[in-house]
Order: C-alpha cells, then structure tokens, then sequence
C-alpha cells in the first residue's frame, strides 16, 4: 500500500478545495465576523507567509494566547502547516506558570488578543525566546503597548502574499502541536502532539460510534481552543468541511445559547460546569434550539444533568472522557445496539459512565497486583496507549512516573465492566480513604447533583482523627433554594443511595466551587481551606 503521509496539510488542503462556500461565524470584541472556507484558507496561507517573514521555520513553537474566534482558526493550520508547532497558551495560568510554559517550549512569536495584552506585558521581562508579538485585533493599527517588536495581525496578512504550496516533505511523526496540563500541582507538563496523531484523532471524531462529526454540522467548540485541542473539534470540523461557530471572548451561557440558536448549531462541546449554567439560563429563557449532541466532558457528567437536556428539551446529550495527554478524545459513552431495549434510567446509567474506548486505542486496568478483571467492581488505574496518546512529558524528567512499557498511567481509578464500559471512580489523588476503604468523591458529587437545589456540588477528603480522613461535601445551592435546604435534607438525600459509612460527615454551604483554568472543580483548594473542619469540630 502508499505510504502517505499523515499531514495536517491534507486536512487543510481538503477544505480548500471541496468546501470553499461553507461558512465560519466568528463574534469578536467588535461584533461578529462571518466569512467562507475560501477567505478563511486564503487568510491562512498568508498567516503561514507573514510567520516566515517574523523568522518561523520549522520546528519552531508559536505560542497563541487567545479566544475561540476565527484568527485563532487560522493559527490552527496555519503553524503546522508550514512545519512550525501550534503552541496553544491557557490564558487563565497564573503569570508565572505562563512565563514557565512560554520559556519551557521556548516559543519564537507570540499570537496574542487584544484584551490579554496586560498580561502579556507583566511577564514580557521575564521572556527569554521570544522574538516578536502579533495583535490579532479586528484593525490594521497595532494598539499601545510596552511589547516590543509588536505587530499588527491584520497589517501582516494584508502585506502577505497566500504561501503556496504547503511542504510535503513533512515527516508525520514531526511535531504540529503543543499544549501544557493545566497543573494542579507543580509547573504544568508540555504534551507534544505529532501530525500523525491528530490525523486519526480527527479521523476517530468523524466516526458514528464517537461523535459522528460531519460537513452537515455546524460546531461550537465552547470548550477553549487553548485546552487540548478544544478537544479536536477545529481540526476535524475544517477536514469535514462542517460549519463553524466560536463564541469568542467570554462568553456568558446566554451569549452561548443565543449563538446556537441564531447561527442552528447542532453539536457543542463544554464541560459539565458550563452546561449546568447554560440549563439555568435555558430555564429563564428558552430558545429554539437545533442540537443533535451536546458533547460533555472535562469531568464526570452527572446522570441528573444529562436527563434535564434530553428529557425537558429534547437533546441527546453525550459524555467524553479524556485527557491533555490523550489529544483527548479517549472514550465515548454510547448505548451498545443490543442494550437499546433497556429503560431510560438504566441507559442513562450506562451514558453516564466514561463509555467505550474510542477505535484505535487500547486500554488496560491495572492494580498492585497486575491486570484488574473487567467486573464492574475491582478498581484499578486506567492505563491508555494508542496513535494520538502522548509518550512522554516534553523536556520532563516526570515522564518516568506517568508512562510504562508504552502505556499512559492516567492516574484517573476507574472499573471496568463486563461490557467495557469504563466508570471513573476518581483521581487517585481525589479519594477519600476512611478507616482503610475507598470511598468514591465522583459518585457522591453526581448523587447531590442530582438533588433539586443543588448548582454543584463536590467532596473531598478531610483529615479525621479516628478514621483517617472523612468526606466533606461543599454545595453551592441554586438561588432560589439558598436558606430554605439545610445539611440534614441533603445528607438524608443520601442514605438511600450509599453504604452508611460513604455518607459525608457534614455539608458546607458556598456561594460558588473554585474551579481550575478549564472549569474543573479546584479539590486542592477546597482540602487547603477545610483542612482542620473536623478537628474544630472534634474540640467545639
């Protein structure tokens, strides 16, 4: 058979040619910008042109601090395309791990929105590789700034001829791609993503059993373009030829939802944080919407939410696992034909575990002893390996703890049932081990979830002088409900659900959950906060 390479070109190139009238809707700072594949590929191609003049060569890492709009669109082809590595920046590090990632992947230019200047000036000092700046503003006119050299993104592509053609001689193993952990603890980890690997991933996107992604959707990625990929979907919408929708800068759930319902999106993908909100705000207002899929993932999607979605408003709603180190789509919770019959609780049971792996990955479960049987019971970390899994850290001696014999250790517990559905139990580092026994955070946060006043709720471990260490649930109510649902109606929500000993010790009520730089629930804080909770306890 041809030995083709596997380029990002080819994804790009088919857009190009074979969907040149599809359209990108795009709201920016200034409004919204709607234009075709055409503009968007010639737009591109002299992206790839202006970056070559700035000094980009192969292999060189371009980093983006930015939004989900159509600029950075054209960064994503753009960068590998012309054999550079896409470095996608998280704009809500702390400065310090910013400038940590910046220099660690020793970034050449820097692609930056308008709004995040500030923060690009209050770590610029401490830059060491970079060469230049680029403004993607919606003007020709570079705004003020202490950033030196500085340019105009519009004023580059206006003065660039369309760079054509794209190298061929790429080899598909080469870097394209770069993104960092979002780090809870330590300086975050860089992930290499290789042309190769986000071909299939593509590939696997497009796939019935997965996403089913396809030229007659019309995407929104609410999920940042600067966290994994935003989860694959820019690539594999341009490769298919599917229209696009970005929100843009901060978009609030009403923002989201007017987007979709005025530009007939059919598939958005958010973690549960954001579809919990947007449920509130499709509650205070409602709008006719054309989704076939949402597509949850980040964190464990809890069952009630699910149901919310498909039975009030009729959407089919469906939950991804994945990490940075898996590009990410790594399983995908979908009903097996001949489970269809079953009752909707009882699929909904199913849909709200992490799934099936996704074609063309591998996965083990492992304990101390070996290989966990795949029961529905025994616990074990999940191991991954396949073409679009990362196999090492870049430039980290703490790959020897994550990666073996070809295999990334998750570090997420997981069982593994008879059917191969995967249900997460927890981060390793999120159990709670109370006097000697496993007790699952995920599984209570889901059930207090699914309690009526309950906005969100997550558990975590506190140190306990008898029994090691308690779980502790911290609940933020909806408005409605605050001062009216005490600790006793939550807990008692509970005892019918878990053994006796898993109910947590107390409930402590909070205006809002810490989440991290992607939406995720911020344990490490919440155990820094409630550390001593039981031990006051203990001496009042």
């Amino acid at each position: 058979m041809m030995r083709t390479p596997l380029l990002m070109k080819t994804l790009f190139e088919r857009a190009e040619r074979l969907f040149p009238r599809k359209e990108i809707v795009s709201r920016t700072h200034n409004g919204v910008v709607r234009y075709t594949y055409r503009e968007y590929c010639d737009r591109t191609r002299r992206l790839s042109t202006a970056l070559a003049r700035l000094g980009v060569d192969r292999g060189d890492r371009v980093g983006t601090l930015a939004w989900n709009h159509h600029r950075h669109l054209e960064a994503y082809f753009a960068i590998p395309c012309m054999g550079a590595v896409l470095h996608t920046l998280n704009i809500r590090l702390f400065p310090d791990q910013l400038a940590y990632i910046i220099n660690h992947a020793e970034d050449k230019v820097l692609l930056v929105d308008p709004d995040l200047i500030p923060l690009v000036e209050r770590i610029a000092p401490d830059l060491r590789t970079v060469q230049a700046y680029v403004i993607m503003a919606d003007g020709d006119a570079v705004p003020d700034t202490t950033l030196s050299p500085v340019y105009a993104y519009e004023a580059l592509l206006s003065d660039a001829e369309p760079m054509y053609p794209y190298p061929d001689d790429i080899d598909e193993h080469a870097p394209m791609g770069m993104c960092y952990t979002s780090a809870t603890t330590g300086n975050p980890k860089g992930v290499v993503y290789s042309h190769r690997g986000i071909y299939l991933h593509s590939m696997a996107g497009g796939l019935a059993d997965t996403i089913a992604l396809s030229e007659r959707d019309a995407v929104m990625p609410i999920v940042p373009m600067f966290h994994a990929n935003a989860w694959g979907l820019p690539f594999g919408a341009v490769w298919f030829g599917a229209k696009q929708v970005l929100p843009g800068p901060g978009p609030t759930p009403d923002i989201l939802l007017d987007l979709m319902e005025q530009e007939g999106v059919t598939l958005a993908a958010a973690v549960p944080t954001i579809w919990t909100a947007a449920a509130r705000a499709l509650e205070q207002k409602p709008r006719e919407l054309k989704l076939r899929l949402i597509l949850c993932g980040g964190s464990a999607a809890p069952p009630a939410l699910m149901e919310m979605y498909e039975r009030r408003w009729g959407i089919p709603f469906i939950h991804g696992y994945g990490m940075t180190e898996t590009a990410p789509l790594a399983s995908v919770a979908r009903v097996k034909s001949y489970l269809s019959d079953l009752p909707y609780e009882e699929q909904v049971k199913i849909r709200g575990t992490q799934g099936m792996v996704v074609p063309g990955l591998e996965i083990r479960l492992v304990g101390p002893d070996g290989d966990v049987p795949w029961n529905g019971r025994d616990m074990g970390e999940l191991w991954i390996r396949g073409p679009w899994i990362a196999d090492e850290y870049y430039h980290d001696e703490r790959t020897k703890d994550s990666f073996q014999d070809g295999w990334l250790k998750t570090g997420d517990v997981a069982t593994i049932d008879e059917e191969g559905y995967i249900h997460l139990v927890d981060r390793t580092k999120d159990l709670v081990k109370s006097g000697g026994e496993w007790i699952s955070s995920v599984d209570l946060e889901n059930a207090l979830m699914a309690h009526p006043a309950v906005f969100e709720a997550a558990v975590i471990g506190v140190p306990h002088a008898k029994w090691v260490e308690r779980p502790l649930a911290v609940v933020a109510l909806k408005d409605e409900y605050k001062g009216k649902v005490d600790a006793r109606e939550l807990l008692d929500f509970l005892r019918d659900k878990f053994a006796k000993w898993w109910i947590p010790d107390n409930v402590v009520f909070v205006d809002e959950i810490p989440k991290t730089s992607v939406g995720k629930f911020l344990k490490r804080e919440l155990r820094e906060t409630y550390r001593d909770y039981y031990a006051s306890a203990a001496e009042s």
